[in-house]
């Protein structure tokens, strides 16, 4: 399907169903572009970089968006989280949940988050192998400083998104096995898949924005 810019989002929203929602990836995308696709209802928006975040939620703060974490987080980053994101999205590690657990009970907070699974094996990508998941559940699930709300994953990028409903419907049978029921897969080339798979929030950027700006600054 032949998305513009200005019908993307109404066009995606029609094929989600109760439960689903949609997660607008802004990183690398200017304040301007954040701030039309809020106009037209949107909400929920992801970043990749904790300081390219902390910039716009600071230039934003007139807008009552919900900021989500998507991207891989620098266990000395951590410190800068505070109460800026609704949802933390890329839970690889025990010692990340702990560090993020520590730091939201100091200033009385819980943080919602989710845990990213590493299915495809990719050495490239970050997450929980399944073994090591299952092996740190209890644990996680009884930090007091989060709430482990769902499950993340990132397939690899085929140019058939066919190939990835396996993966999605992998996380959804480990969530299940787990009590969990809010899944954060699916990216704009094989969303149409995960929702058929049961994803809770899909993630779409250049889909929704345009093309993203070429260089970021240093995180």
């Amino acid at each position: 399907m032949d998305f513009s810019k200005d019908s993307a989002r109404s066009l995606i929203l029609k094929q989600l169903s109760s439960g689903q929602k949609l997660l607008a990836v802004s990183k690398l995308q200017p304040s301007e572009k954040i701030e039309k696709l809020y106009s037209e209802g949107q909400r929920d928006f992801a970043e990749n970089y904790v300081q390219e975040a902390l910039k716009k939620i600071e230039t934003l703060n007139h807008l009552d968006i919900r900021w989500h974490l998507i991207g891989p987080l620098q266990k000395n980053k951590v410190k800068l989280l505070k109460k800026n994101f609704f949802c933390i999205h890329s839970i690889d590690s025990l010692d990340l949940a702990m560090r993020i657990s520590d730091a939201s009970l100091e200033i009385q907070h819980v943080q919602k988050v989710f845990v990213q699974v590493n299915l495809s094996g990719e050495t490239s990508k970050s997450g929980y192998e399944v073994k090591n998941l299952l092996q740190d559940w209890e644990k996680l699930t009884n930090l007091k400083g989060i709430s482990v709300d769902g499950l993340m994953t990132m397939p690899p990028l085929e140019n058939i998104p066919e190939k990835n409903r396996v993966f999605f419907k992998e996380l959804k049978y480990i969530g299940s096995k787990l009590n969990i029921n809010e899944y954060s897969m699916g990216t704009s080339h094989d969303y149409r898949i995960a929702l058929e798979e049961g994803a809770t929030w899909i993630r779409l950027g250049t889909m929704l924005f345009g093309e993203r700006q070429q260089k970021r600054d240093h995180q």
